[in-house]
């Protein structure tokens, strides 16, 4: 099996699933990361599937039992791999920070269970292929939590305008997040930088940190990463990491490549130049604060975002720009301008929740057995898109790519 077979195959059959499930079955499913995200996703996981979770965990115990106290009757563990020996599990939610989300995520696929996994899929290009095999080797269900691929607006927006081709010929998608009020920008100007024991209370770090929990397992949660002393930032504030997190671009970006890739029905760039620096932020982190990217694919068209910490007017959004319009889309809205002067847009709001309805589709599928929205595949490939675009940011240089090898092509 080629990594191409991998990428594009779909080789799930519901007769190799342990235990058929009815359409009504409420599932037994565990919770690995018990922080923001990972607590918001329990609510939404509760409520749907109108169950407590069966089980949580985290390498802060102070954090798992926060969870655990919303979830009458969870177990609590420290490490995933005991999670995935309880019987009758059959799915698990990885909300860890991103170095482990291909770890658990392999562990939880080889052990039989459905995967909803965050964003982003990884956090090296290289991880991707694994995750597709075990997946598909497996015959399990495995959902990306790129929310806006079960967006009913987004889903309206690209069936109307999109595959219906009422923009014409698209040369140009710009897409850009101002993180103005995000992890990302919480950040120390120059003149008032600070150490690390005054910057605590702030930047998200909760005050008392200078010393490591009793409770919080640093080695556990360093994984992969080379050793170091406790740093409070680099566990609260992960995401200004490179060895944790691809800062913006696996952050932000990842989820508007992931919405150009749906609506343009193609996923692999074949080039990328990425500008940008750390400008505004002195605080020790190792990921760039400011970008401009540029995204070239086949088909004669271009995909760029731009970043910075500096808050704007319209703070996030997409443009697919086209012979015969301009359709304009976040979590809000869509905007279809057209071309005549003057004209008035149509404006279509958002009416629903994204990450509810994303949720709902894994679960859906989790009992049908069939392919979700926000498949494994498409979750690697906008990953990939992101890495690249850090590569060629990191390297100083324009990355030449061959989506179909998926190999980096020499100069």
């Amino acid at each position: 099996m080629t990594r191409r077979d991998l990428v594009t195959t779909a080789a799930m059959s519901a007769a190799s699933y342990s235990r058929v499930m009815g359409a009504n079955e409420r599932m037994s499913v565990a919770l690995i990361g018990c922080g923001a995200r990972g607590s918001y996703l329990q609510t939404v996981f509760q409520k749907l599937n109108q169950a407590p979770l069966t089980a949580v965990c985290d390498v802060y115990r102070t954090r798992a039992e926060q969870a655990q106290s919303i979830a009458p009757g969870a177990k609590l563990f420290g490490d995933h791999r005991k999670v995935l020996e309880l019987p009758g599990l059959d799915a698990v939610i990885v909300a860890a920070p991103d170095h482990w989300h291909a770890p658990i995520s392999i562990d939880a696929l080889n052990a039989k269970k459905d995967v909803y996994v965050e964003k982003p899929l990884t956090l090296r290009r290289e991880e991707g292929p694994k995750i597709i095999r075990a997946a598909r080797m497996n015959d399990r269900i495995c959902q990306t939590g790129a929310q806006q691929r079960s967006g009913s607006h987004y889903i309206q927006a690209r069936d109307e305008y999109l595959r219906k081709n009422r923009l014409g010929k698209i040369n140009l998608v710009r897409t850009w997040w101002f993180d103005g009020g995000g992890q990302m920008g919480r950040t120390q100007p120059a003149a008032k930088k600070q150490t690390t024991a005054t910057a605590l209370g702030s930047h998200g770090i909760p005050p008392g940190m200078e010393n490591k929990p009793a409770d919080l397992d640093w080695n556990r949660y360093l994984g992969s990463a080379n050793w170091r002393p406790w740093d409070p930032p680099q566990y609260f504030n992960f995401r200004n990491y490179m060895d944790f997190n691809g800062g913006i671009l696996t952050d932000k970006f990842v989820h508007w490549v992931d919405v150009v890739h749906m609506f343009m029905g193609q996923d692999g760039p074949v080039a990328a130049d990425t500008a940008g620096g750390t400008y505004l932020a002195h605080d020790g982190r190792t990921v760039p604060d400011t970008l401009n990217v540029h995204l070239q694919y086949p088909g004669n068209w271009i995909c760029t975002y731009f970043n910075t910490p500096q808050a704007g007017l319209q703070r996030e959004g997409i443009e697919f720009c086209g012979s015969e319009g301009h359709l304009r889309i976040d979590r809000t809205k869509y905007e279809f301008f057209p071309i005549e002067r003057g004209a008035e847009p149509l404006v279509v709001p958002c009416k629903t929740d994204l990450v509810e309805e994303h949720v709902q589709n894994f679960l859906d599928c989790c009992r049908s057995r069939r392919m979700p929205n926000g498949d494994v595949a498409a979750g690697h490939r906008s990953a990939q898109a992101a890495h690249l675009a850090n590569m060629s940011y990191l390297e100083r240089r324009r990355i030449h790519f061959d989506p179909d090898r998926e190999i980096v092509l020499p100069l």
